[in-house]
């Protein structure tokens, strides 16, 4: 799934976003988004470990993007198993809602290369297309797999397996504060008494367990927190960037952004300030285009740090398939790459496109709109999520299910 504010990928089920910061739980109001992407990233970077544990009480989405590594795109098929839910239950079903897996589990995530995670009697293991249990749920949690391992919690404590369940990597990891995404370019991040450092896939270290704070590689390279400042880190563990920001972003389409001197610009990957540092608010390039904010408006830059679509709108989310959500006088509306408004500001709030549809709030529901402003889905769910591969998880009726872009519900109360 894309995150909404940095639209980055990020892994399955995250309540945070590990790239940004910002809570991805659809159950913020608009406001409570503006106030966490409104500060700068040093403090967004702290926010995210210290507010973790409160959001995922508070979080009820389930986020349906498998893994950042893009290895299992998945499209709605007549073959595809999607969760099913009956009740508290949980099974597989196809397309066509035969049920194929029993609805025994407490909770089910969808297939990553022949594997699904289920939550049974409490505990986390996996099973096959086949509905047995390859990897017994013993674990508090598990993630999907990614370059062949996949992050395991027991007891606050982190390691890895891989998809036979051998233990490959001990739990020997602190996970309290679910800080964690597994494996990304060949890297994982781990922590140990509040700092961080990164492991390969055999468990070797690539750096000390050091830093303050630290962010997934992206780009392949990572932002890291050193005495105060933050640089960046290549694969090898080098520094390749100087530690001398008081904030910094992940790199997105060559760019990172960064917070010096009480205003945020991007550097490339050289560490050279491209994009000066004017702005009061930056965020990640998408589609070509980076979030900006002057003088208490959002506009957009281009690569070139071009304003070409001027900072007039109250609030604005990133690009989706050319299109991106802004606020005027309280609505929500959206604009094309040239900064015409292509959908009227009707909504309460929106959130960028995917698979051809945008989820709206109206009248304090959600539905789903098309490219021409047409609401195909209709706006009755409490909560959701953005499509991904033809599927999205919604909240119904204080239950959460799966949906697919003809509004086909994969549940049963």
């Amino acid at each position: 799934m894309l995150c909404s504010n940095c639209g980055k990928d990020v892994p399955d089920k995250s309540k945070i976003c590990p790239l940004c910061g910002v809570s991805l739980g659809r159950s913020l109001t608009k406001n409570q988004r503006k106030r966490q992407a409104g500060v700068t990233p040093k403090v967004i970077i702290s926010v995210a470990l210290t507010s973790i544990l409160i959001f995922s009480i508070f979080a009820f989405i389930k986020l349906i993007k498998p893994n950042i590594t893009g290895s299992n795109e998945r499209k709605v098929t007549i073959d595809m198993l999607i969760p099913y839910r009956e009740g508290d239950k949980w099974g597989f079903c196809t397309s066509d809602k035969k049920i194929v897996i029993p609805v025994v589990y407490d909770d089910a995530d969808f297939f990553v290369d022949n594997l699904a995670r289920v939550k049974y009697n409490g505990k986390w293991g996996f099973i096959n297309k086949a509905g047995e249990m390859v990897i017994p749920p013993t674990y508090d949690y598990v993630e999907p797999f990614s370059d062949g391992l996949a992050v395991v919690i027991s007891n606050d404590k982190l390691g890895f397996i891989d998809r036979s369940g051998n233990v490959v990597i001990p739990l020997i990891y602190d996970a309290k504060y679910k800080y964690w995404w597994g494996f990304h370019d060949g890297c994982s991040l781990v922590s140990v008494d509040n700092k961080y450092g990164f492991i390969d896939t055999k468990g070797n270290a690539i750096t000390p367990i050091m830093y303050d704070l630290a962010y997934c590689f992206s780009d392949s390279l990572a932002p890291v927190k050193l005495n105060g400042k933050y640089g960046f880190i290549d694969t090898n563990g080098k520094i390749v960037i100087p530690a001398v920001y008081k904030g910094a972003y992940i790199f997105s389409e060559g760019f990172a952004n960064v917070y010096i001197n009480g205003k945020m610009g991007f550097i490339d990957k050289k560490g050279t300030m491209v994009i000066p540092n004017i702005f009061d608010q930056a965020y990640p390039f998408t589609e070509g285009f980076a979030r900006v904010k002057l003088d208490g408006k959002y506009g957009f830059v281009d690569t070139n740090g071009n304003l070409v679509i001027p900072a007039v709108y109250d609030w604005a989310l990133p690009f989706g398939e050319g299109l991106a959500p802004v606020e005027i006088n309280d609505k929500v509306g959206f604009i094309d790459t040239k900064g015409e408004i292509v959908i009227k500001p009707i909504y309460e709030d929106a959130y960028p496109f995917s698979d051809g549809l945008a989820a709206v709030e109206y009248r304090g529901k959600w539905g789903f709109i098309d490219k021409k402003g047409h609401m195909v889905i209709r706006a009755i769910y409490d909560g959701v999520s953005g499509f991904d591969n033809g599927i999205t998880l919604v909240q119904f009726n204080g239950k959460s299910g799966y949906i697919d872009t003809k509004g086909t519900q994969y549940w049963k109360n």
